[in-house]
């Protein structure tokens, strides 16, 4: 894959709405079993989405919620199939990262995968705590420190 065909911006929740329902019902409900309304939680229209683009075609998301003054979460990050183990989710978190350091935030959280542990591992995440179920999945919590 060539990187500069892959373009990551902060979506537009109006105008970027289909695509990135599209990509979460296709990773979350329909691989993962997800239930719908666990995946779309009402808290879509204040959060702030990412989209990655391959070309014209919306392959991967994620938003963030900002929960106190200095503190957000990482959520919903999604890249279909087809485009995964390119460095896509990656990148995704990447731009996250760089989005969110200049918002004064010192803490981002994240309820990940178990699965997914050693990905955000390598972005810089810590583990906090025991695993726990959440929407029939094994999650921990992770947390990154901004410097």
């Amino acid at each position: 894959m060539q990187a500069n065909s892959l373009v990551i911006k902060v979506a537009s929740f109006e105008r970027d709405y289909s695509d990135i329902v599209a990509i979460r019902t296709r990773v979350f409900q329909e691989e993962q079993g997800v239930d719908a309304a666990l995946e779309f939680d009402g808290r879509d229209q204040a959060a702030t989405h990412f989209l990655a683009y391959w070309g014209e075609r919306a392959i991967a998301t994620a938003r963030i919620r900002f929960l106190y003054a200095r503190t957000a979460k990482l959520e919903r990050l999604a890249v279909l199939a087809t485009f995964r183990n390119q460095g896509i989710g990656r990148k995704t978190v990447e731009t996250a990262l760089e989005f969110l350091a200049d918002k004064n935030i010192s803490d981002l959280r994240i309820h990940a995968q178990t699965s997914v542990v050693a990905f955000y591992q390598q972005l810089g995440f810590v583990t906090e705590g025991e695993e726990f179920e959440e929407a029939g999945i094994l999650h921990i919590k992770m947390n990154y420190k901004f410097p």
